[in-house]
C-alpha cells in the first residue's frame, strides 16, 4: 500500500455555539489541512496521484473558507465549525475529486501546532 500526504493552509475565524468557555467568542486560527491518500496502484510515471493535483483540489475548497467567518457560511450555519466538523467537511468535499484508483484515508485539520482533529470514514 502506498500513501501520500498533502498539506495546505488557510486563515479563518469561527465561534463555537454552546461552548462553555472563551471559544464561544469569535476567534481565528491559521488552519492546516492535511490529506492522506492511499492506494495500491502507481501510474506509468510511478506516482500514486500528483501532489500538485491534490493541492489544487484542496485549494479550491479552501478558496471559499479563507479569511471568512466560518459561522456565516452555509455549511456551518447549523453545524458548529469545530475542527472535527471542518475535517469531515474537507473529507466530503475532496474525496469525490480524487481518481478512482486511490482512497482518501483521512483528513487531519490542525488549528494550532498542538491541536488537531482527524476524520476517517467508517470502514465499509
Amino acid at each position: 500500500m502506498f500513501e501520500i500526504t498533502v498539506q495546505h493552509h488557510f486563515c479563518a475565524a469561527h465561534s463555537l455555539r454552546g461552548y462553555p468557555g472563551k471559544c464561544q467568542n469569535i476567534h481565528g486560527h491559521n488552519f492546516v489541512v492535511e490529506a492522506r491518500i492511499t492506494g495500491q496502484q502507481l501510474d506509468a510515471v510511478g506516482i500514486l496521484v500528483d501532489f500538485k493535483d491534490v493541492k489544487a483540489a484542496l485549494g479550491a475548497i479552501i478558496e471559499a473558507l479563507d479569511h471568512q467567518y466560518l459561522n456565516d457560511l452555509p455549511p456551518f450555519r447549523e453545524v458548529n465549525p469545530s475542527s472535527e466538523n471542518l475535517a469531515k467537511y474537507f473529507y466530503d468535499q475532496l474525496a469525490p475529486h480524487l481518481p478512482a484508483h486511490v482512497r482518501l484515508a483521512e483528513i487531519c485539520l490542525r488549528e494550532t501546532p498542538s491541536y488537531a482533529a482527524i476524520y476517517r470514514p467508517p470502514l465499509a
